[in-house]
């Protein structure tokens, strides 16, 4: 039931049939919601009609500028953004709906994720807090960034003990397919910003990113998941600066990018058709 609160929700979406559902249904207490749509072929707009949320669609510009198209159609300052993966929890929904009632503190305020997967929560492994800025003041702030959009507030920024679930991988093939993925935007990134690298920097980079998910983050303690979370941790960061080197020999942007969905008609993409994604 739609409660009278002055907060607008804003979601993307890309063939998130089988995800969205149980997003708008953690959300359904707010009455203004936007989904954006990037040109899904599952029924998904036709469903977020019917849930009552008022739906756009267009071309796919990026995660940070397609979440920024949404936030500027929202009828509200407060705003609560959500991927089509993620749920409020109970508690992260009192909290949202107590900031509104009651907005004096911050402009802007952060949930943890608890990244859900093979059914369980993983807490280890550097996937654990996962801090995202996901309720704001619109007027107060923009997305900045293109493959992973960050909101940036021009005020006070505080950070909140609840939790979002998130169901962003469906299994180990998923993972691969997007460590491939968003490698590939990142070198495209870091190639358009002129940065530097050579083949010994992505060898380190790999081996201190294994390093740090497995033994400092102690993703070993994860089990099998743990070790294929690391090891796809490590290579996403060697195939970004081998990519990024590859970029410079060859000059050609674009190097294969195979993600059928959401972020990037590319990769956000990805997250569409997969499973939720």
């Amino acid at each position: 039931m739609s409660q009278d609160i002055s907060l607008s929700v804003a979601i993307i979406t890309k063939n998130e049939m089988k995800r969205l559902p149980d997003c708008l249904r953690s959300v359904a207490f707010v009455k203004d919601i936007v989904v954006v749509d990037s040109g899904s072929t599952d029924g998904t707009v036709e469903m977020a009609r019917e849930f009552g949320c008022r739906v756009y669609v267009e071309d796919w510009k990026g995660d940070g500028p397609q979440k920024q198209s949404a936030v500027s159609k929202c009828l509200n300052d407060w705003v609560l953004v959500l991927d089509a993966d993620e749920r409020l929890t109970p508690e992260a929904q009192a909290q949202a709906i107590a900031i509104v009632a009651n907005p004096e503190s911050a402009d802007a305020y952060s949930f943890t994720r608890k990244s859900i997967f093979h059914g369980r929560w993983i807490g280890r492994g550097g996937w654990w807090p996962d801090r995202v800025v996901r309720l704001f003041r619109r007027s107060r702030g923009e997305y900045r960034a293109i493959t992973h959009g960050r909101w940036i507030t021009q005020g006070k920024l505080m950070h909140l003990d609840a939790s979002l679930e998130h169901y962003s991988f469906t299994g180990y093939a998923d993972l691969v397919a997007r460590m491939n993925d968003y490698s590939t935007l990142r070198a495209n990134e870091l190639y358009a910003s002129g940065a530097r690298t050579n083949p010994y920097a992505a060898v380190a980079h790999a081996l201190f990113m294994f390093f740090k998910s497995y033994v400092l983050g102690l993703g070993f303690l994860a089990g099998f998941d743990g070790l294929l979370i690391a090891l796809t941790k490590s290579g996403g960061s060697f195939l970004k600066y081998a990519k990024l080197v590859e970029l410079k020999r060859t000059g050609k942007r674009g190097i294969e990018q195979r993600v059928p969905d959401r972020e990037f008609q590319d990769a956000a993409e990805a997250r569409s058709s997969r499973g939720r994604q």
